[in-house]
């Protein structure tokens, strides 16, 4: 997460902007689905299913890009970072702090 003293593209290291290339990867890949979906097959029954997997491969794809474009809009680069909102959010809605887990061997 950012530092509150630094400004925004100091803390990024020039990677600020990187969140809007994955959402607009996640745009690119929703609407190559919804043509693919909207225009059928009009090929072999047999290629079908390959057809049906392309397809679903896209919407998954987008759901994924769409994912880490979120993250890195807000500032999430590491585990770490994830792990301190989930603290901050618990600490606002006043929920105790979860214990610890010991690493497993």
């Amino acid at each position: 997460m950012e530092d509150a003293n630094q400004p925004a593209a100091a803390a990024g290291g020039g990677d600020e902007i990187r969140w809007v290339w994955w959402g607009a990867g996640s745009a690119m890949l929703t609407a190559c689905g919804i043509t693919s979906l909207r225009r059928g097959y009009d090929g072999s029954c047999g290629l079908m299913p390959l057809k049906a997997f392309a397809v679903a491969s896209l919407f998954v794809g987008s759901a994924a890009a769409a994912s880490v474009s979120a993250l890195h809009a807000s500032g999430i680069h590491k585990v770490e970072d994830f792990v301190q909102a989930g603290a901050n959010l618990r600490a606002r809605l006043g929920i105790p702090s979860r214990p610890h887990h010991h690493k497993r061997k």
